[in-house]
């Protein structure tokens, strides 16, 4: 790739619901994956599906600090499919990359 082209945007979207406590895992496990992927740049679209914990502050927490990190924030608990559509529709990426919170899809398959 020559200097002059710009490396195509990958957006993973991920899709929270009540799940504060597997925030830091995600991204502790996520981001060094993405980084170590040098023939794309990435963002994550978080999209916070009607959380009642502190779901929501601490997606806030990690974009504050990380401008990759971008947070859709439904009013009400409207469902996974529901929250990936939204994920999808402000993913700015050429391809995007659906994987749940919890780590059940391990990050290292991307």
């Amino acid at each position: 790739m020559s200097r002059h082209t710009r490396k195509p945007l990958v957006s993973l979207v991920v899709p929270f619901h009540d799940e504060a406590e597997a925030i830091e895992a995600f991204f502790a496990t996520a981001l060094p994956i993405l980084e170590s992927i040098d023939t794309t740049r990435f963002e994550i679209v978080c999209v916070n599906d009607g959380s009642r914990d502190d779901t929501l502050d601490r997606l806030i927490d990690v974009a504050a600090g990380d401008p990759r990190v971008r947070i859709v924030d439904l009013t009400r608990r409207f469902g996974k499919e529901a929250a990936l559509t939204a994920g999808i529709d402000e993913a700015a990426g050429t391809a995007v990359i659906l994987i749940d919170a919890d780590l059940q899809d391990p990050p290292a398959l991307i």
